[in-house]
């Protein structure tokens, strides 16, 4: 396996990168993908691949999934870095893939973060995927489909990577300690358990760790015990499992919309401390709040869009750590008011209408007529002057003619809205009673 643009030195070499499995047989974790039935599985030992997406959170094997890919297939590996490479890079592989195809080797491709890639150089791999110069192998954190080109989604297969459990990472930090260089060390299993309950499911985060331990526990006749009494201070803080610009992000952003929208305070409250104390940006869970409003309430409470509003200006002013209480009055006022979903429902009617009817004009006798030739052509003749009538309404229909009985709000009688529903039946009496 070959990395194009990744210098080869004799330096340092991190622990976590020491230990990359280079065969399925070493590769902790991923049971549903890789295990001994899956399709995955069988794809590699009968070498029929193709492009894939590789997503899930840090440290769970994406990158090393990639190169034992390429290395049971006898398959050449091309490495690039969305973060640090572009188009000219991306143009040198292609050119190294065609002459690797010229001597029937296939080559993958294997892009780290893909979701860094701008549109234009994700375009630049279609070409090539589909006359099968290359198999591309994307990794990423976020998700593909908001992320990722359509056109390349649609050509490659989405895995999903689960973050490591608890078992995964000590086994892994175990096959450490089985290596002649680390024999002399003897580890609690008090302390693997610390430390797999440390990394949130990231080997990375476990390996690094586990070496940094090694490092600080001092040598005695020349063995190392390590005990948890010796390593408390590795632990004190602990990182918080939300990442505001990754997955953790809409994930948590969902499950305080659901909680607010099944009138769950108390769980509405938990999402929000997570997403503030990680450092989530108050004025974006605010404008969530603001659309909470309107799309799961909406005219069953109508100050529940001034609560919202508001908490947003008070968000604004403030800033963290005092709007935190803001928000907090907000997502429980959300929580507790009566829910309606008519006016979101509503919209979305209207909507697949307007995109359905892009021709249909605005009937002539609602339309202004501003010259002669307006007036002689009919604009506005026949238009029915509401202040005019006793109770401020006519039985004029404003819908085009082919729309005239499409009904898009239909309130409910929850909370205020079962007076809307009131005042809507009794508009609908008096223009009847107008025919």
């Amino acid at each position: 396996m070959f990395d194009l643009f990744k210098e080869q030195t004799n330096c340092y070499t991190p622990l976590a990168e020491k230990m990359r499995p280079t065969c399925l047989e070493d590769f902790y974790g991923q049971e549903k993908l890789i295990g001994k039935n899956s399709s995955l599985r069988k794809m590699i030992f009968n070498d029929t691949l193709f492009s894939m997406i590789f997503w899930g959170p840090p440290g769970v094997g994406k990158t090393t999934l990639a190169k034992i890919i390429a290395s049971e297939t006898n398959s050449a590996f091309l490495e690039l870095s969305a973060v640090t490479q572009g188009v000219k890079e991306i143009k040198e592989i292609i050119e190294i893939a065609k002459f690797n195809k010229l001597e029937n080797k296939k080559t993958i491709v294997f892009v780290d973060e893909i979701h860094r890639f701008n549109k234009a150089q994700q375009d630049a791999f279609l070409p090539f995927v589909e006359k099968g110069d290359i198999i591309l192998i994307g990794a990423t954190t976020e998700n593909p489909s908001f992320e990722v080109n359509q056109a390349l989604l649609s050509r490659s297969k989405v895995y999903v990577l689960e973050r490591l459990k608890e078992e995964d990472i000590i086994n892994i930090l175990k096959r450490v300690l089985t290596k002649e260089e680390y024999l002399h060390i003897k580890i609690d299993e008090e302390v693997l358990l610390m430390i797999a309950n440390y990394s949130n499911g990231d080997a990375r985060v476990a390996l690094n760790t586990l070496e940094n331990i090694i490092e600080y526990v001092p040598l005695k006749k020349n063995r190392k015990y390590i005990k948890k009494e010796n390593i408390k201070s590795f632990f004190e803080n602990k990182t918080y499992l939300y990442d505001k610009n990754g997955e953790e992000h809409y994930n948590f952003i969902s499950a305080l919309h659901k909680s607010m929208r099944n009138s769950e305070p108390d769980s509405a409250l938990y999402y929000l401390a997570r997403m503030l104390e990680a450092g989530e940006d108050p004025l974006y869970i605010g404008r969530r709040l603001i659309r909470f409003a309107s799309e799961d309430i909406g005219l069953a409470n109508p100050d529940a869009l001034v609560q919202a509003t508001n908490a947003y200006a008070a968000a604004m002013y403030n800033g963290m750590p005092e709007c935190n209480v803001n928000l907090a009055q907000a997502v429980v006022y959300l929580s507790v008011s009566p829910k309606s979903n008519s006016l979101y429902e509503a919209y979305n009617k209207a909507k697949l209408d307007a995109i359905n009817t892009p021709n249909l004009k605005v009937p002539l006798h609602l339309r202004n007529a501003i010259t002669n030739l307006d007036k002689e052509l009919g604009v506005g003749k026949g238009y029915c002057y509401a202040h005019e009538t006793e109770n401020k309404i006519t039985n004029m229909t404003t819908m085009p003619e082919e729309l005239k009985n499409h009904k898009y709000y239909e309130p409910t009688n929850i909370g205020k809205e079962k007076n809307i529903k009131a005042v809507l039946e009794n508009i609908e009496k008096i223009r009847k009673e107008q025919e």
